[in-house]
């Protein structure tokens, strides 16, 4: 595992551009393959009789590829080359325009209030654009995102931030379709109203 990190960060140095593009379109199609995978074998209540639908969901788990190239073609044609330019643009400026001293409380705050009122809109506008909101909804983009923002842009260095957002996203798609199939699991209306709420409250983050 060590040894495939070592090559992504060289990879990262040699070519940032291009391996922050191809990460972002792997990690996006991985991470829709995991929710399709995780929607397909998470157990769901017996039918009151065996029927056509019965045997559909014995049914051998197949990918939708193509599902999978149009989550993929995101990741490669806007979260990786715009979400590498962002990172890189919001830290130089903020370093050499407004001078705040890195990983300070207000360097911090600042890049988490302009990742969140700056480039989360365009982000989730382009992503509903491409994708369709019904299709696929967002946890992070509640409460939980700038929380989220607050650990990677204090603690992760920036050329490694994108691939930070990427890895919590796989998180929350996965995560998300395996909500979606706790029908009638007790705890599942509490956690929509909660999830409402923050997003009543929170701002919006980046996808």
């Amino acid at each position: 595992m060590m040894k495939v990190w070592r090559w992504y960060q060289r990879c990262l140095i040699v070519h940032p551009v291009k391996t922050q593009v191809i990460s972002s379109g792997f990690l996006w199609g991985f991470g829709d393959v995991t929710a399709q995978y995780i929607t397909h074998s998470t157990p769901k209540p017996p039918p009151l009789r065996l029927t056509d639908t019965s045997k559909e969901a014995d049914a051998e788990f197949k990918v939708s590829w193509k599902r999978v190239a149009i989550t993929s073609m995101f990741g490669l044609g806007f979260v990786g080359p715009v979400g590498h330019f962002w990172y890189e643009g919001l830290d130089k400026f903020i370093k050499l325009k407004l001078r705040y001293v890195p990983k300070s409380t207000r360097f911090v705050a600042a890049k988490v209030a302009m990742d969140g009122l700056i480039f989360g809109p365009i982000d989730l506008l382009v992503f509903f654009t491409y994708m369709g909101y019904a299709a696929y909804p967002l946890a992070l983009e509640g409460g939980a995102w700038p929380l989220l923002q607050i650990a990677n842009f204090r603690y992760v260095p920036v050329q490694y931030q994108l691939l930070y957002v990427n890895i919590f996203c796989l998180i929350d798609s996965s995560f998300l379709s395996w909500v979606e199939q706790q029908k009638d699991a007790a705890w599942k209306p509490w956690f929509t109203t909660s999830f409402l709420k923050l997003k009543e409250r929170g701002g919006t983050g980046g996808v």
